[in-house]
């Protein structure tokens, strides 16, 4: 019996060991945004298109740079002349060979080029605004997705923990009605009682199944990737001012910096398209080089002939559109509707920010406040269930009261965790509307 013992102690303890070896690392909410700023394909697209704005920074300045061209040619002819005349060349081959250089170089195009360098700057900044505003939107869903999955294992563990109390109580009351001294009618609803909790644990394991698959997705991992999170939900102190918020969203909201480099985009293409009524003036200059040979192998007509020729020339032109049915005015026209309806999407992007602030600020301490009132229940919950517990084992209370303090207790601590849920996701709100979401 003894050997038999320390054989099991030795299996118990080795299991022990492999399962903790086992066990995942728990992951924190800061290592499942750096994973998804490293894996996201939403964040890379992002990056990459903010990447190509930047690049696009160089066609501003192509305006102001010369075009030169370089080309060169190699031809041969072969030719039969066959005639009367004692002048006939009779067989003939031409060669001919050039190469040249050619300078294009615009001097002024009604400040087209100044506007246009302009643009594409707001275009690189506003992309980098734009990317920004998708990674953080795409950051802010990992970190709900993560306070999700914590959320949804602390249900799993007061479901767990209510169906097990369920447990008891049906045990209990089996064991009374064996002896005698329990009614069918007890019996019969600890039993629909402890069936009604095993089957919100297995809603309730989907329901951690479920939030963990959308992490893994946000994270760009394998659906089926076990995570393990913490059972705590933090929330950060904050105690910033309304205005100070507003301010802040104001300054720094990536949503209205898109918005505001927008306007200036369209302003710009509002001077490009008035630059069609200004004249033109562009240097152009070549430098050629000719190369031609002549070669016959008639003997009779024993011709031999070549020559070269090198040219270069260099010209201002000036050019002034008159009219090309009024193409010019009614795009001009349309780029100033594009200001003013740019200016418009400012105003309602500005006008929606503010009155975001005001909803997510004052969200955010109501919830706090019920975060607070909830804690209080849960507290007071958690006294009388221990106190019915008691008077249940001795006697001195039914089943039905046990149960009621039993369900109370669970929904208590149920609204409790939904409450920390809640006020951290309206904290990550207002983080989010005032750009302090950490995304680098």
């Amino acid at each position: 019996m003894n050997t038999r013992f320390l054989v099991a102690v030795m299996f118990s303890l080795m299991a022990g060991v492999q399962g903790s070896a086992a066990s995942p690392q728990e992951m924190t909410v800061e290592d499942a945004i750096r994973l998804g700023l490293q894996n996201n394909y939403a964040i890379q697209i992002a990056r990459n298109t903010a990447e190509i704005a930047v690049n696009n920074r160089g066609r501003g300045i192509a305006g102001f740079l010369p075009a030169i061209d370089a080309g060169s040619t190699l031809r041969y002819d072969d030719s039969n002349e066959k005639t009367g005349s004692p002048t006939s060349f009779g067989n003939a081959t031409t060669r001919t060979s050039d190469a040249f250089l050619s300078l294009n170089w615009t001097l002024f195009d009604g400040f087209r080029m100044f506007a246009d360098k302009k643009r594409y700057d707001e275009l690189a900044q506003g992309g980098q605004s734009e990317a920004r505003d998708r990674i953080e939107r795409t950051v802010v869903s990992i970190m709900a997705a993560f306070f999700n999955l914590v959320q949804q294992e602390q249900l799993l563990d007061v479901v767990r923990e209510t169906r097990d109390i369920s447990k008891m109580r049906l045990e209990r009351e089996e064991v009374r009605r064996d002896l005698g001294g329990a009614s069918s009618t007890d019996l019969l609803n600890a039993r629909v009682n402890y069936n009604k909790d095993a089957s919100a644990l297995l809603d309730q394991q989907l329901a951690v199944t479920v939030a963990r698959k959308d992490l893994n997705i946000l994270l760009a991992q394998d659906p089926l990737t076990y995570c393990a999170v913490g059972k705590e939900i933090v929330i950060p102190p904050f105690s910033a001012r309304y205005n100070d918020v507003l301010v802040q969203a104001r300054e720094r909201n990536s949503t209205l910096l898109t918005a505001q480099h927008a306007r200036r985009v369209a302003e710009e293409e509002e001077k490009i398209a008035r630059s069609a009524f200004w004249p033109r003036l562009a240097l152009s200059g070549t430098y050629g080089y000719l190369d031609r040979s002549r070669f016959g192998d008639d003997l009779r007509a024993g011709f031999e002939g070549s020559g070269h020729t090198i040219e270069s020339s260099v010209g201002l032109f000036l050019s002034y559109n008159l009219f090309n049915g009024n193409i010019d005015k009614i795009t001009h026209q349309n780029a100033k509707v594009d200001v003013l309806n740019a200016g418009l999407t400012l105003s309602a992007i500005e006008n929606e920010i503010a009155g975001l602030v005001r909803e997510k600020y004052a969200t955010f301490h109501k919830r706090m406040d019920k975060v607070l009132l909830e804690e209080e229940n849960a507290g007071t919950a958690r006294q009388n269930m221990d106190l019915q517990q008691e008077r249940y084992a001795t006697g001195a209370s039914d089943s039905l009261d046990f149960r009621d303090a039993q369900v109370n207790y669970a929904q208590a601590r149920i609204r409790l965790i939904v409450a920390r849920f809640d006020a951290r996701i309206s904290l990550l709100e207002i983080e989010q509307l005032t750009g302090n979401v950490a995304i680098d």
